[in-house]
């Protein structure tokens, strides 16, 4: 993909390997993620879903190859922005039905962080200087701040599930990574919605997120290398890595000089 910079669409790439992942894993399976896509939860069997679940995986595949070419990526983008969207729309039922519980309200809110990264994608590809490019990149780094400031709540409302996850030789504890990692978050989020550190904490969430899938989602796939639920979440967190990767590029492409602007392939 064209981009401002040499390096600045490197985030694009990670997010489009991300749903290419996503779709590999379901044309595998043959089903949704349904701990991500939760399908099952809606309140009426749906019909053919093995068939529309191989659909959804072709999609995300043929989208995820589509944004790696600026001639291409605008539909690439926009398949990807609908699909994580409904995938969104599937936790409705959940989020209605236990409000009360913070985690649906957290499923639900990681499937739009996903789409509006393609939002910031999009954006890139406009003039940097349009109205409608600056719009687009302040309404998906507003909107994903609000995301990362909900991943980070929803540690504190999972304490014990979320420690579970973190490596028992990773020093000192299991405990003390969850609560910190959910700090990290919180305040993240905080950067990317006050502007204020937010290029520096864009870059560490995206880092925190590669180095939790390197830690946590990556052994995974040794341990249980037949678990349909360990490659999905190996392909989401690598879709989420790149989304929060974008969120930072395009924060740090709207600080660079105009007069640095440039074009590379």
């Amino acid at each position: 993909m064209v981009s401002r910079t040499a390096v600045s669409n490197l985030g694009s790439h990670v997010y489009g390997l991300g749903a290419v992942a996503l779709g590999l894993v379901g044309l595998v399976w043959g089903d949704f993620a349904t701990v991500w896509q939760p399908i099952q939860a809606l309140p009426f069997a749906v019909p053919h879903r093995e068939s529309l679940a191989y659909f959804a995986a072709a999609c995300l595949l043929s989208a995820g190859v589509a944004i790696q070419w600026r001639r291409s990526a605008p539909a690439g983008l926009s398949v990807l922005a609908l699909l994580y969207f409904v995938f969104a729309l599937f936790w409705l039922p959940r989020v209605i039905g236990y409000p009360q519980l913070f985690g649906t309200w957290g499923g639900m809110l990681e499937e739009m962080a996903l789409a509006v990264a393609a939002l910031v994608v999009y954006s890139s590809l406009l003039p940097r200087d349009s109205a409608g490019a600056r719009r687009a990149a302040l309404t998906g780094r507003l909107s994903f701040g609000v995301c990362v400031l909900a991943f980070g709540l929803s540690h504190f409302f999972a304490i014990p599930e979320t420690a579970a996850m973190v490596p028992e030789w990773v020093p000192p504890n299991q405990k003390f990574w969850a609560v910190a990692t959910g700090v990290f978050h919180l305040l993240a989020g905080v950067a990317i919605l006050s502007g204020v550190l937010d290029v520096l904490g864009s870059r560490l969430l995206t880092l925190m997120l590669a180095l939790f899938g390197a830690l946590v989602w990556a052994p995974a796939l040794f341990a249980q290398p037949r678990e349909h639920m360990v490659w999905a979440g190996n392909a989401i967190n690598l879709a989420l890595t790149g989304a929060a990767w974008v969120v930072a590029d395009s924060i740090a492409d709207h600080r660079r000089p105009h007069a640095q602007e440039g074009r590379a392939t």
